[in-house]
């Protein structure tokens, strides 16, 4: 499909491709949590109950949020935030961009969703973090 427009006065009739149109994706996202990919390759596992997982995994497993657009919080890698910390990975709630938060390795995971102000209300977990 495309439009018929004239660009100046006098000027011919022009065909312009249109714009294909949007499309949304419903999700039930409550929290998404943005996890620096660099700082967390360079730290590698550190989390976790015995320290042998990731930070996104570490957080995945101990919110247990769901899978995909139907989980409750999103657990995300992102590129870079250009804030490399020695020894702890940044992470962002997309719900506060204006603070950053720097995990480091071995914090706990209470503390961890504590800091990152994820609602208490949106984990299956709620004894754990009671």
């Amino acid at each position: 499909m495309s439009l018929r427009i004239r660009l100046a006065q006098g000027a011919a009739m022009v065909d312009v491709p249109a714009m294909a149109a949007f499309k949304t994706a419903k999700t039930r996202w409550k929290d998404v949590v943005l996890v620096c990919s660099k700082c967390q390759k360079k730290v590698g596992k550190g989390f976790g109950p015995d320290e042998d997982l990731t930070l996104k995994k570490a957080l995945k497993r101990y919110l247990k949020p769901g899978k995909g657009r139907k989980a409750e919080i999103a657990v995300l890698a992102v590129k870079c935030f250009n804030v490399c910390p020695k020894g702890a990975v940044m992470t962002v709630n997309a719900a506060r961009p204006d603070e950053m938060v720097v995990i480091p390795a071995g914090a706990d995971l209470v503390e961890v969703s504590d800091r990152l102000g994820l609602d208490r209300r949106t984990t299956r977990r709620k004894g754990l973090l009671a």
